[in-house]
């Protein structure tokens, strides 16, 4: 995995790690991104630079609700238990 960085810096912020390693994101920068507490963050580590990237969770139950919905709409019909053959079988051919 090959990362291009490019770093415009604004306005930067100082922050302080504590002495169990936590550091406060500052609000303005919560507050932009969205980061809430129990919000997943990714880092990474490059030279010696830290990054941290919010972590986007799919909604899965989202997801299942749109593929019944595609499945209702092209008249299927297909039980969960062939769905889920379906997706077995799927899986089994990425794995080989």
């Amino acid at each position: 995995m090959i990362f291009l960085l490019l770093i415009v810096v604004v306005d930067a912020e100082v922050t302080i790690m504590s002495e169990r390693g936590q550091v406060v994101i500052p609000q303005a920068l919560r507050k932009e991104l969205g980061i809430k507490p129990k919000t997943k963050l990714l880092v990474y580590k490059k030279d010696d630079m830290l990054i941290l990237k919010k972590l986007e969770i799919p909604d899965l139950e989202k997801e299942w609700d749109a593929i019944f919905a595609m499945i209702a709409k092209k008249n299927l019909n297909l039980s969960e238990e062939e769905i889920q053959q379906e997706i077995d079988a799927v899986r089994a051919e990425k794995r080989r």
